[in-house]
């Protein structure tokens, strides 16, 4: 008996535990206190109520979430407000909920000053796609291969990385970040640029089919200063005068060939100015040239200026081949 009314007193203190609360952002829902596993890839919804089935259990909170199997989830105590809603209508607690979550979502409190310490990384992107072919930006070469040569040769943009290298997620909500870390970009949100702009990266990032500049803009634009339309077409300047330097007919000419970093330096010496070479690294996969990584200082948008102002730069690449179009 006396088991019996023990058993009642827990369950009726569970019960009483419950309570109706809105999240504070959009957080994961785990079928499992680990967060190894999510069904469905379920996200919490900021303008739903959810059952609070448990609060602070080793910093997870269980919910309820009708409609999906498994109902019960955990979450991150975090995603819910400290205390259980007292006296406050529905009304309210969504607007509320909704408050937080828009200072957290769409307002960026990114750095006030325009990085000065920059690198821009470049893909010769017929050796991206030699060892990325997997990816969207690169499908279209194996469509094409037989039918004509491909006659484009050029740099691509990567993208603008502020530095140091830490310097990264400048006041992007953790759930963007998460969603950033598990290279879930298409879930990501646009960055606003406007017709011109995206146009110009569109020809300028063959990853943005891949939702690349996404995941630029989140990890590395939102600590660079300005706003993404600025952002991108700051990079786009950059890369196209790459382009139209001698680096670029340099690779075009060697096509197939192994140089080394001496001579690439040398190219960018005769291009943008004595000692420029040396602020510019290489990097290597398979033995291919697949990145240059430009050292750039200062807040001008001329390459020439900004890498006279750029650091020194060790490269862990010492040669490469230059790959040619095709598979």
């Amino acid at each position: 008996m006396n088991k019996f009314f023990i058993m009642l007193l827990f369950f009726t203190a569970v019960l009483s535990a419950r309570y109706e609360s809105y999240p504070l952002e959009a957080c994961q829902a785990f079928d499992n206190m680990k967060h190894t596993k999510n069904t469905d890839n379920l996200y919490l919804d900021p303008n739903r109520r959810y059952t609070i089935l448990e609060r602070h259990h080793k910093n997870q909170t269980l919910v309820l979430i009708q409609g999906e199997n498994p109902a019960q989830r955990w979450v991150d105590y975090r995603c819910f407000p400290d205390e259980a809603p007292k006296n406050v209508s529905s009304q309210n607690s969504r607007s509320d909920a909704k408050e937080v979550l828009n200072t957290k979502k769409y307002k960026y409190t990114g750095p006030a000053e325009i990085s000065k310490d920059n690198i821009l990384a470049l893909s010769w992107h017929h050796a991206f796609c030699q060892t990325h072919r997997y990816k969207k930006e690169c499908k279209r070469n194996l469509d094409t291969l037989f039918r004509f040569k491909q006659k484009e040769h050029y740099f691509v943009l990567h993208g603008l990385w502020p530095q140091p290298k830490s310097k990264m997620y400048c006041g992007v909500p953790s759930h963007w970040v998460k969603l950033d870390r598990d290279k879930r970009w298409d879930r990501l949100p646009d960055p606003e640029l406007s017709d011109e702009v995206e146009k110009a990266l569109q020809e300028a990032m063959p990853g943005y089919v891949s939702h690349l500049h996404k995941h630029e803009w989140i990890k590395h634009g939102t600590c660079y200063g300005t706003d993404a339309d600025t952002y991108f077409e700051t990079a786009v300047k950059l890369l196209d005068q790459l382009n139209r330097s001698e680096i670029k007919r340099f690779f075009v000419q060697n096509a197939g060939k192994v140089v080394s970093i001496k001579e690439v330096r040398a190219q960018f010496d005769r291009a943008f100015g004595l000692g420029t070479g040396h602020h510019m690294q290489m990097e290597c996969k398979g033995g291919l040239i697949t990145e240059l990584w430009l050292h750039i200082g200062g807040q001008s948008d001329d390459l020439a200026i900004g890498l006279k102002k750029g650091k020194r730069a060790p490269s862990r690449c010492s040669q490469g081949r230059i790959d040619r179009a095709g598979f």
